[in-house]
This record gives structure tokens, C-alpha cells and sequence, in this order.
């Protein structure tokens, strides 16, 4: 972490002024942080956060573009700043030791300058690498504009080496790194997929996506999902698949409704799927079947039962995974996916459900009770608690207690929006990690 004594000079190489982040403020809610009234070692907003991270040792990033992404393998943070009024440019930041890595140049974005480009991360066969992208036209004010495009600058997170990938799309797209390549979509049928090593842009028709033959309800309510490791994920009213590669009702968990599954979530090869429980199960009315499947071959890993939601979400939790990927969350959900034991948060009632937001490598999970989303949990919302998945009992946050948004080379990473609209990105050392950088 190497905290040295002249913090005022890494202050100002960490503290980078840019056009302010999105976020709302924080009034009066108990989470205002604690300033110390004169200059101290590590960041220099004190957040009260959970007792595992020491606010003494650590770094802050003020200012801090909306969008941020992690490389846990390469222990790097990525965020954009705004270095003139129409141009952004990639910083990294090394998390274990909180000081700068590699920066992009400046570039334009498509999206305007009123607006900062999107950033997001992806891995392929272990290489990782960070995606700014943004959509648009070219010829900005000119007379003969070019039809709109995605523009996506990839960068390779081990040496920040970039190449740019542009892509000719018709409305507002969707753009995900949670598979092995970059998904760009509209929300239904069509797709493009981006090598994010070589560049190679692979487009899927909607002809093209190849329900499986006997399944009706493929063709209702079709959409592109995710990437897996195999292609594509293709979900219809309520039976998916992997074109050319498995069928949802082929691997189905014991105790599931072969014929009624919906892929939820997608991330570093896991797929989270909420299945209908088999007909004439117990409590097959009132409970749903959760599973966690290997997206490759869409084996499932482990399994988990909730009660049915009173009113089905417009949009399901997305699922949130430890570094080294042996635990995951997901709303009241929480898997150990190496001792495949799963269990959902909820009352015997399936009242006041904990939504869960961030779990690290120690199989700690955190979130908050008495709130809709785990994106409000993170802001500030509900009565916080952490919870340790070997035990499986939650255990109550003092209020106001701030929650981390991720964590890597251990230290937790947090949001905190200022009373001037200006978005921190604060990271903040785990007690029992052991500093070693010089």
C-alpha cells in the first residue's frame, strides 16, 4: 500500500480533477464522512465502513467518471477523465498499493462531450482488458454525417497497448463484458460480438440464433442473453439455450420444472437461472428453484430455494462474484460454489429479504435489509449487515455503515457523491492485510 510520509504529493497525483460524476448528494443520513482536521496518512475521506478495512490506509480518486472497472488478475482500477472540454482519457489505478499504472491518451467520444464515454471490463483465456465505448455519428455538425456506429477503444489491462473497433449499429445498444468477448445488443434478437484481442466482429442475424427443435416457447419473447465460453445465450418465453451447444431443458437441476427456467445472470463463465419448481413438488407453489450452471456446458453447480417474489421484478439482481470467483451473490442469494452449498436470506415468511451486494475472497457477504435493490444498499439505503457464508448468519452494520462496492488486492473499494455532486472512488485496506510494497 506504501503509505509514505509525503502524502500531500501523492494526494495530487491521486487526486485528479475532472467533470463531476453522476450520483445523487448525501444529506443528512448518517453517512457523511469524517474529515480529519489536519493532514494524515491514506485517503483523506474517512468513511464509516465495516470493521474489516482500516480508513488510514488506503487512496481516493476524486472526481472519479461514473462508470469504473476492475482487473482483479492484474490488481489494476480503470476510470475516465475529462482532460478538455470535448476529450476523456483512460487512467488506471494499482489497488494493492494505490498508485497510478498505465494512462490512454485523449480521445473524443461519439456520445458528446457532455457526456463521459461508458467503460467496462472483460476477460478472455485469462487476458483481461477494459472497454471504453460510446455511440454515435461521425461528422459531427457536417453537412453529410455517416450512419450511427458503436465505437469501442480496448485496451490490454497488462500494458494499456489499445486498438479501436467500430461497429455500424441502428439504435440504442447494449454493450457486456461479462462473457469471453464484448456482446453489443438491442435488447432482443440481434447481436455483434468483439474479439477484444484480435478485433474480429462476429454478427448473429436473428435467423440466425437456432432454436432447438421441439421448443415452442423458444420463439416467443426470443433475446440474446449473454456470451458464454460455447456462444451465445438465447433465452425465449421460458426455456433457453446455447446455439449449436446445450439446451436449458437438457440440464435442468433435480427438483426444477425441465420446461420453465430464466437465465437471470451472467458472469466469468456462471450463469445464475431462476427455474419453476417440478409440478406436485413440495411448495412448488409459493417457491422458486434457483441454480448456478457451468455457462459452458450449462451444468448446474448448486442450487438454492426463495420464496416467489409478491410482484415479479421488472429486473432481476445481478449476480456479483468474489475475486477468485468461489463465491457468489445475488439479490438474497449467496453460493459457495466450491463446497456448492446455497442459501437465500429471507424470513421464514420470505419477508424482509437481504439484498446482497458485494462478497469477497474471505467469504464475507454484505448488504442491507428494508431496501428494494442491492444498488440502494450500496448508496446508503436499508440497515446494513455483513454476513459470513461459512456460518450463513447475518449480522447487523451500525447505521450508516457504507458498504463496498468491490474488492481486490485486498482492499475494499467504495463510492461516496460529496455535497458538490463529485463522485470518490476510496479505497480502503482490509486490517489483516499486510502491506509489502516499498
Amino acid at each position: 500500500m506504501a503509505v509514505v510520509a509525503g502524502v500531500a504529493a501523492l494526494a495530487m497525483i491521486l487526486v485528479l480533477a475532472t467533470c463531476g460524476g453522476g450520483g445523487g448528494r448525501n444529506e443528512d443520513r448518517g453517512d457523511r464522512p469524517k474529515r480529519p482536521e489536519k493532514a494524515a496518512s491514506g485517503p483523506s475521506t474517512r468513511l464509516t465502513v465495516p470493521a474489516a478495512y482500516d480508513t488510514a490506509r488506503g487512496w481516493e480518486v476524486s472526481d472519479a467518471s461514473p462508470d469504473y472497472a476492475l482487473a482483479a488478475r492484474s490488481g489494476l482500477l480503470a476510470y475516465l477523465e475529462r482532460v478538455a472540454d470535448d476529450r476523456f482519457r483512460l487512467r488506471t489505478l494499482r489497488t494493492g498499493i494505490g498508485r497510478p499504472g498505465w494512462s490512454g491518451e485523449p480521445f473524443t467520444a461519439l456520445a458528446g462531450p457532455e457526456h463521459f464515454p461508458r467503460l467496462l471490463s472483460v476477460t478472455k483465456d485469462g487476458r483481461q482488458f477494459f472497454v471504453v465505448w460510446s455511440y454515435g455519428k461521425t461528422g459531427r455538425g457536417s453537412a453529410t454525417p455517416s450512419g450511427p456506429f458503436v465505437s469501442l477503444d480496448v485496451y490490454d489491462a497488462a500494458d494499456g497497448s489499445r486498438q479501436r473497433v467500430e461497429v455500424p449499429w441502428t439504435g440504442a445498444p447494449t454493450v457486456s463484458g461479462a462473457g469471453p468477448g464484448i456482446l453489443i445488443g438491442d435488447g432482443g434478437t440481434r447481436s455483434a460480438v468483439v474479439d477484444p484481442d484480435g478485433g474480429e466482429v462476429s454478427v448473429a442475424a436473428p435467423k440466425d440464433l437456432r432454436p432447438p427443435k421441439g421448443c415452442a416457447t423458444c420463439r416467443q419473447f426470443t433475446a440474446v442473453h449473454g456470451l458464454t465460453a460455447k456462444g451465445l445465450l438465447v433465452g425465449g418465453a421460458r426455456e433457453f439455450w446455447v446455439r449449436d451447444g446445450w439446451f436449458s431443458r437438457d440440464v435442468a437441476p433435480s427438483g426444477a420444472d425441465r420446461a420453465n427456467g430464466v437465465p437471470v445472470s451472467l458472469d466469468s463463465g456462471r450463469l445464475l437461472v431462476r427455474w419453476q419448481k417440478a409440478k406436485g413438488t413440495r411448495a412448488a407453489a409459493t417457491r422458486d428453484l434457483w441454480a448456478v450452471h457451468d455457462a459452458a456446458s450449462g451444468r448446474p453447480l448448486v442450487t438454492a430455494e426463495c420464496h416467489k417474489p409478491a410482484i415479479e421484478p421488472g429486473t432481476y439482481p445481478q449476480a456479483a462474484l468474489s475475486p477468485g470467483l468461489r463465491y457468489l451473490v445475488a439479490g438474497n442469494l449467496a453460493f459457495d460454489l466450491e463446497e456448492r452449498t446455497g442459501r437465500c436470506f429471507e424470513e421464514p415468511d420470505g419477508t424482509r429479504p437481504l439484498a446482497l451486494t458485494t462478497v469477497t475472497d474471505a467469504g464475507l457477504a454484505y448488504g442491507a435489509t428494508d431496501t428494494r435493490r442491492p444498488a440502494e444498499a450500496l448508496a446508503g439505503g436499508g440497515a446494513p449487515h455483513v454476513v459470513d457464508l461459512a456460518t450463513g448468519v447475518p449480522e447487523p452494520l451500525p447505521p450508516g455503515v457504507r458498504l463496498p462496492v468491490a474488492e481486490a488486492s485486498g482492499v475494499g473499494v467504495f463510492r461516496w457523491t460529496d455535497q458538490r455532486d463529485r463522485l470518490h472512488l476510496i479505497g480502503y485496506a482490509r486490517k489483516d492485510r499486510v502491506d509489502t510494497a516499498p
